[in-house]
Parts: C-alpha cells; structure tokens; sequence
C-alpha cells in the first residue's frame, strides 16, 4: 500500500515533535475506547509443558523454564506453567501428539519433527539454503505467514507460535573427510526436516535421533555424523571426542525456527490477558533466545579451537552447489505434488526473493564490504 507524504507526514513522520503529538493524540483516542477486563484472581490456571529437549538442556530448556517463570509473573501467579524434558512426561517426539490430544497444554519443539503428520510444516522450521533467522522472524511474524503456519496446525487443534531460533547452525561433526559429492554416499547421518531429504536424495542416510541420543550413536559408529546447533551446545554434547571433523557453514538449517505450541480449546479457555501473556512469552523466548545462542556460540568456538584443537572445516563449494542444486529440485517437486505445500512454498520463496535485494546491500554488504575490509 502506497503512503503519500503528507499522510506520512500527519501520521508523526515530522520527528520527534511531530510523532509526540501523534503520539499523544493516538493514545488519547486509545484511552477512550478501551475498557479494562475484568479479572478474577481467584481464578487460577495451572498447565503442563512438554518439550523435546532433554530436561534443563542449555538455552533450549532452560528457555521454557524462563518462559513459565515469565509467564507467572506477568500473570500474577494466575497462571503456572510446570516444564518436563524430553522423556519426563512423554517421548521427546510425541510433543505434537500430547499437545494436539489435549493431554498437556502446551509444547516446545520444531516443526520439522512432525514432518510425518504435517509436511508442510517443515517450511516453518528449517529451509535449506534458505533464510536466516532475521529473515524468517520478518517471514513469519510481519507478512502475514503465520496464518498458514495456524491453517496448518487447525486439524490438529494447535495454535503455533514463533518462540526461539538457533541462527545458522554449523554443518555438522563428521568422521570422514567431505572433498566431493561421492563423500556424502552412504553416509548416515542424524539431520533432521528437509536438509536429511536432501542429503539422502545426495546417497546418504538420514536418521532422526532425539538430542540426547546422537553422542552414543556417534561414538559407537550407529551412525557417521550429526548436525546439532553450533558451538556452544556441541561442545557441551562432547562431539568434539567423538568426532573427527567439524564443518560449517549450515546449508540445511541457516535460521532454525523453535515453536511453542499450544492446545487451542485449552488456549481459548484463558482470559484475554492471560492469552495475551501466553503470546508476550513466547516472543520474549524468541528474541532472547537467538541473542544467548550468538553470545554463547562466539565463546565456545573459541573453545573448540584454542582448547580441543578441533579440526573446523568449510565445506567445499562444489559440494555446496551440488546440495543446493538438490534442495531446489527437491523442494519444487514437493510443492507440485502437494497443493498444501505448494501454499506454504510460495509463500516462503515469494518472500525470499522480496527480501534479498535489501539483505544483499544492507546485510550483505556490511559483512562483506565493511567487515570484510
């Protein structure tokens, strides 16, 4: 939609004086309209919240725990959330199911665990070479996306909600050398959603293996290599004992969406501002999330480096063109064979491409030609 100047202008476009009087102006008219909720404190709520990570688990755990605590304050204690790990209350990957049955109230998790029951909705966790975590955070909150990520979820009864991202994670730990294409043939691997869709279209096993599984299997040879997070939590994991090779950057994850999922009619059954609350939590877990992991992350790769003598690695780009090359043929025949995926792909490459013109001379051009110098 097209905003002339003068409109601009008259909506407090002038600084800081002019935007005061909007301001003001705005926030009487507000004032006027709004009429303050009844609410009963003796009305209390008291829910569960399973997840899929391992219990207190670093920054993803810990984060829900965060949540409730916020949650209850803001609530005045009118509402509690109890937090299980993975495991604790139910398997880490029946989260969808204990949530959409309305045995909890609430869950965290990604997406892309549930690809067997929602394809679609892997779109919302993890492209490959898709976008970042700033731009899925635009995506899904400011255009309009997370109506098809709610669309999705409606059958079962969720209501989803943006609530964490990883940033681009790395590649992954591998016990072989990555030169070419024929590297990746019959490697088994744990990586999760589209990326281990790509990986075995490339000659490779993927396998889905919660969290705290994946250190056993590496060490044992069950399988090859695994994709995580990054540095923080791998190197907490231990990968770097088990593991001779750690590569980046990551193609199959490079802005890792986290969902907290919420039983609607449970959902529904709150007071507005409870349900107001619910939503402000969720978006704080968002945004303090991916800062913890960017903190955390540049402390710990120079860990690995200094510390572990770890062997990091860039993959090579003619395996990067070649995975790439398989992701878009990949995802193209999903979205033709699927009408439901076809929506949330069009939706996501639309925005992708809007998008890259102001990150190619805003964000790209700052690490590149700034940065870079």
């Amino acid at each position: 939609m097209e905003i002339n100047r003068r409109e601009f202008l008259a909506k407090g476009g002038l600084g800081l004086a002019g935007g005061t009087v909007g301001l003001l102006s705005a926030c009487t008219e507000e004032k006027k309209q709004l009429e303050t909720p009844y609410i009963n404190f003796n009305k209390l709520f008291e829910w569960k919240m399973v997840t899929t990570w391992p219990p207190n688990f670093p920054v993803v755990g810990e984060g829900c725990v965060m949540m409730a605590k916020w949650v209850e304050t803001m609530s005045g204690g009118r509402l509690k959330i109890k937090v299980y790990g993975g495991g604790e209350l139910v398997p880490s990957l029946e989260v969808f199911d204990a949530v959409s049955s309305g045995a909890v109230e609430i869950g965290h998790g990604a997406s892309y665990y549930w690809a067997g029951k929602v394809p679609a909705a892997q779109f919302f966790a993890a492209v490959p070479f898709g976008m970042n975590a700033q731009q899925m955070n635009a995506w899904i909150i400011s255009s309009g996306s997370i109506a098809l990520w709610e669309e999705l979820y409606e059958p079962f009864r969720l209501l989803p909600m943006i609530a964490g991202n990883t940033g681009v994670q790395m590649a992954g730990w591998f016990n072989r050398e990555l030169n070419t294409m024929d590297d990746l043939k019959g490697l088994k691997m744990r990586i999760p959603g589209l990326g281990g869709k790509v990986l075995s279209e490339a000659g490779g096993t993927s396998v889905l293996q919660a969290g705290g599984e994946i250190y056993t299997n590496l060490e044992r040879g069950v399988i090859d290599a695994a994709e995580w997070i990054g540095p923080y939590h791998d190197y907490l994991m231990g990968f770097q004992r088990v593991a001779k090779h750690y590569y980046y950057p990551g193609w199959h994850e490079p802005g890792s969406v986290l969902e907290q999922m919420v039983n609607k009619d449970k959902f529904e059954a709150l007071p507005t501002d409870l349900k107001e609350i619910v939503r402000a939590g969720a978006s704080k877990l968002n945004e303090w999330m991916l800062a913890e992991f960017d903190a955390k992350n540049s402390l710990y790769l120079k860990k690995l480096r200094e510390e572990e003598g770890t062997d990091i690695r860039k993959l090579p780009d003619v395996i990067l063109r070649e995975l790439k090359k398989i992701s878009d043929v990949m995802l193209g025949d999903m979205a033709q064979g699927d009408p439901i995926i076809k929506k949330v792909y069009d939706s996501f490459t639309a925005f992708r491409d809007q998008i890259k013109p102001w990150s190619d001379i805003s964000e790209r051009a700052f690490y590149n030609d700034v940065l870079g110098q």
